[in-house]
């Protein structure tokens, strides 16, 4: 969730997310190069992120190998049991609220500058999208195909053009936004297919407070980039985590609006029942 300069998208119209704005140490100004001359960019006057020490989109972060991940493959087939929000092959926004996106050449969807809310809400669950970005131009670094697919309308998980843009590790395509670094630069060419699949465990509660934290393994075009990873907090630009509300396991799977025409040619979800609880 890379901010629109100079202001985030963040007021969300979402019931589970608070509107929030973006800082006033965020700003364009504050960018700076890391400090080995690789050319990233990113934000040291941030807040230190506790488990690891680096400030939230820190340059100086250790960025994640470069790699080949092949040639983009055809759309994947669907499962069975799979909820289809959309597929270009029968392209509508039936499994969405209203928004300013649209369906343009080939059935593929174009993203607007509105978040895109799926109607029906997800825990558990894996989730695949494939899309691709834009022809990569001289404008505002924030909108090289700029997106994300946002986790129970709380966690994000980015999508970005790291192929061109070197910028901080944790808002590469793959990283759960301002937490994580992806473990690998996946990233294929703008205007080719990408895919992601997201497994998804939902937090645990006990009454209100939370005793696991939501977790994600991710891959991206086919390679491994999250492990069982903790999302260690709601997502944002250049903040720390925030509280997740109590005792919510489930919620709406949102792609953002950031400006950036991405296109979309398949999303679906299929949702994972809870473990049941083994017997004495």
């Amino acid at each position: 969730m890379i901010p629109a300069f100079a202001s985030r998208r963040c007021a969300f119209a979402l019931p589970l997310l608070l509107a929030a704005s973006l800082p006033a140490t965020a700003s364009a100004q504050d960018l700076v190069k890391a400090k080995d001359g690789s050319g990233v960019f990113g934000y040291t006057n941030t807040p230190v992120l506790p488990w690891c020490g680096y400030h939230v989109h820190d340059p100086d972060r250790p960025a994640p190998p470069r790699i080949d991940p092949g040639p983009a493959p055809a759309p994947a087939p669907v499962p069975s049991d799979a909820v289809v929000l959309f597929d270009a092959a029968s392209p509508h926004l039936d499994a969405f609220k209203p928004a300013d996106w649209k369906v343009v050449d080939h059935g593929e969807l174009q993203a607007g500058d509105k978040l895109l809310e799926s109607t029906r809400s997800f825990g558990s669950c894996q989730i695949h999208v494939e899309w691709k970005g834009p022809p990569f131009n001289d404008g505002s670094w924030a909108n090289q195909g700029n997106n994300g697919v946002l986790l129970m309308g709380l966690y994000e998980i980015q999508i970005y053009d790291n192929y061109n843009v070197k910028i901080y590790p944790d808002g590469m395509t793959g990283a759960i936004y301002g937490q994580t670094p992806p473990l690998a630069n996946a990233q294929r060419a703008p205007e080719q297919w990408q895919s992601m699949d997201i497994l998804l465990k939902a937090p645990v509660y006990e009454g209100t407070k939370q005793v696991q934290p939501p977790r994600v393994t991710i891959l991206h075009n086919g390679v491994l980039v999250q492990l069982d990873e903790p999302i260690r907090g709601t997502t944002n630009h250049a903040v720390l985590p925030g509280t997740p509300p109590p005792g919510v396991v489930a919620g709406p799977l949102v792609l953002f609006g950031h400006h950036s025409p991405v296109k979309f040619r398949s999303v679906w979800v299929r949702p994972l029942l809870a473990p049941k609880p083994k017997r004495g």
